[in-house]
């Protein structure tokens, strides 16, 4: 990458914004702290049966995270509300014994806030996660979580994504009283500002070349697959899909030949056995393997923070991986704050 480009790369709201992230969750630990034990007490309260999530682009993403850790750590089953049901179809709902999490940067989407109305009509619970406190979902729910990440010039949702994920998380914390996972959530702050620092740019030659790649997770950690995928579709307009690796050898394995890039996010959890082996065959199969939780020989091992609770893993990575998808964007001639025909807020109904 010449000096000239290093500066340009540098110098985009989406660098600049990713590496507040930092910031925005020590911020958030502060400032949201007693509205989080507020909606855990109300959560509680209502001792739900299940929870649905309402989210649309990196926000449904960080709703994937937070599905896995609530059948984890609460027990009960999680799962993605589809805002079409009331927004188009006004399909009648029973939702008494649900707890509803809304999901949304800017609080205004239509097909959003219909969901939520019409989810309260249905006797649920209705949490809403936003950036913007002032927002039309506000008045709505019946709790409300702010994500503190302040306002985002870029359309790629980069801090406010890591933002979400860390109120996700500390919900869940305070909801299960999971004093492990508490004492992660207080260290994201330190780490997040370690994982910015590190260099992933040995992925960045085969990424700029590229044409299409599957990028691949596991648990939570297919949340951060999920919106890698999407930060190289809208800023590098690079066609990449990601994948649960527990579904990956089905299908989508027969278009991984010789050549085909796989970026993959491994936390060193119980889904990190299969995940390697899955892995050795892309490698035997000479797919070009890059991969972030691991050493393969045959694959780009990328830097990671080491020693760490799992359940915090996915932010760190999604974190470095920010700075290396703004690297691959510019060296591919994209712009990555203004990608073609999107909007930051979703109009759809």
């Amino acid at each position: 990458m010449s000096e000239d480009l290093s500066q340009i790369a540098e110098r985009t709201n989406m660098f600049l914004e990713a590496g507040q992230a930092a910031e925005v969750v020590a911020r958030q630990l502060l400032e949201s702290r007693q509205a989080v034990e507020e909606a855990a007490r109300m959560v509680r309260k209502k001792n739900p049966r299940f929870a649905l999530f309402c989210a649309r682009g990196s926000s449904d993403h960080a709703t994937t995270y937070a599905q896995y850790q609530i059948e984890r750590y609460l027990g009960i089953s999680a799962s993605s509300f589809t805002p079409s049901t009331s927004s188009v179809y006004d399909a009648p709902l029973d939702l008494g014994e649900a707890v509803f999490f809304v999901v949304s940067q800017s609080g205004r989407s239509p097909d959003i806030i219909a969901a939520a109305e019409s989810a309260k009509k249905a006797g649920a619970l209705v949490i809403s996660i936003v950036n913007m406190p002032e927002s039309p979902l506000v008045d709505i729910s019946d709790g409300v979580v702010p994500i503190c990440a302040g306002k985002e010039c870029s359309v790629a949702a980069t801090k406010t994504f890591i933002g979400t994920l860390a109120v996700l998380a500390s919900l869940i914390a305070q909801w299960s009283g999971d004093a492990d996972l508490k004492n992660a959530i207080d260290t994201l702050p330190e780490y997040l500002a370690a994982a910015w620092k590190l260099d992933w740019s040995e992925a960045t030659e085969i990424l700029v070349a590229s044409q299409s790649l599957f990028t691949l997770g596991r648990g939570p950690g297919l949340a951060v697959a999920q919106e890698a995928a999407l930060k190289f579709k809208e800023t590098s307009g690079l066609h990449a899909e990601a994948f649960s690796v527990a579904e990956v050898s089905h299908g989508p394995m027969a278009i991984s030949g010789a050549g085909f890039p796989i970026l993959a996010f491994i936390q060193h959890d119980e889904s990190r056995e299969q995940f390697e082996m899955a892995i050795n065959d892309f490698i035997l199969r000479r797919a070009q393997v890059i991969v972030a939780g691991g050493q393969f020989p045959g694959a780009i091992n990328l830097p990671r923070i080491e020693n760490v609770h799992s359940a915090i893993e996915p932010i760190l990575y999604i974190q470095s991986f920010y700075r290396l998808a703004n690297r691959v964007a510019i060296l591919r001639g994209s712009d990555p704050d203004r990608p073609p025909f999107l909007n930051k807020i979703t109009e759809t109904i």
